[in-house]
């Protein structure tokens, strides 16, 4: 039988002891190894390994040896529970013989759990799982993964009260970030809310997020977009302390500015123009560049692009002037501008 997305996370939910086999494919080799570790680690419980009620073999085995799996599958275990012989990179050369221990396969015997790459419609291992009425095949796509999937990791990881507006900040996270490393920041937010009962809030993702950008730099974009003139001198002299080139920071400026604009220009205004921002935006900062979007407008901040732009070709320039002296004079005079 076919086993779309929701089939397979009430599998993994709930596994069915009837079920003889299923086989996990795709092109995403890591999408394809979670799902396989969730529905094993579902079925064989968290002793499962240590209690020898898990086998694994290479699919390219079976091409030499066949009667191992069927072999695997009716072994008799030491310990009570039931148990899962894992086929890992099975290709249709290994057909044959997942078949006969599939035909085979009783009540109480091993549950076979297969993994493959992309197979297409027309693959014998593929049709197989599909044709079975006691086993099931899962096609694995590069899809952001469901709401319904991230409350089951919120689950798994212990964090029960989590806020609409913090749903909202972890499914776009989930759609930006590749999904061994939003597990991850799963995990590292529920070690930084560990002990702390109240609701998960955007601020506490702020807080554990991926960032790319130093928070000094933020420093000084934001003193720019909010027109802190006052504040830019003494935020320059730390960075450049720090290291940090004229000609990189007018690279940020321009790419905070063109997140600015990207936002103001969507037609459905700056709340639908930051839904799209990728990577994603979070907590308190999300509700920062909102008001900046806003408190600057469409036409300030094309000519404060404009600014931008030449400051950096007068950097990259032969031109004698000092370069940060000319960085902090145009974001001193993009703070200004917006303070008209």
């Amino acid at each position: 039988m076919k086993l779309n997305p929701r089939d397979l996370a009430r599998l993994i939910a709930k596994p069915d002891p009837a079920l003889a086999g299923v086989l996990i494919f795709g092109q995403d080799a890591m999408r394809v190894a979670m799902k396989r570790q969730e529905l094993v680690a579902a079925i064989v419980g968290p002793q499962g390994e240590s209690e020898m009620r898990l086998e694994r073999m290479q699919g390219a085995e079976l091409r030499r040896d066949g009667a191992q799996l069927l072999d695997a599958v009716k072994a008799q275990g030491f310990f009570p529970g039931a148990r899962v012989v894992f086929v890992e990179d099975a290709t249709d050369l290994a057909t044959d013989a997942i078949a006969s221990a599939l035909t085979e396969w009783r009540a109480g015997d091993a549950q076979i759990i297969v993994t493959a790459g992309g197979l297409k419609a027309s693959s014998k291992l593929r049709k197989l799982f599909e044709g079975a009425r006691t086993a099931g095949a899962a096609a694995i796509y590069d899809d952001p993964p469901s709401r319904e999937e991230i409350e089951a990791a919120l689950k798994s990881a212990g964090l029960q009260q989590v806020g609409a507006d913090a749903m909202r900040d972890l499914e776009a996270l989930a759609r930006a970030l590749d999904p061994g490393d939003f597990r991850q920041t799963i995990e590292k937010i529920a070690l930084y809310k560990f002990g702390d009962s109240t609701a998960l809030t955007p601020a506490d993702i702020a807080e554990v997020a991926p960032t790319s950008t130093e928070a000094a730099v933020d420093d000084v974009l934001n003193a720019v977009a909010e027109g802190q003139a006052d504040h830019i001198g003494p935020l320059l002299v730390r960075l450049q302390a720090q290291g940090v080139a004229p000609v990189s920071l007018a690279i940020m400026t321009l790419r905070h500015f063109r997140t600015l604009h990207a936002v103001c220009s969507d037609p459905g205004g700056p709340s639908a123009g930051i839904q799209r921002m990728r990577p994603p935006v979070f907590g308190p900062r999300r509700d920062r560049i909102l008001g900046q979007a806003s408190k600057w407008g469409l036409a300030r901040l094309e000519r404060a692009l404009g600014d931008i732009i030449d400051a950096d070709l007068t950097l990259r320039s032969s031109s004698n002037a000092p370069s940060m002296a000319v960085m902090e004079r145009t974001l001193i005079r993009l703070a200004m501008l917006v303070r008209r």
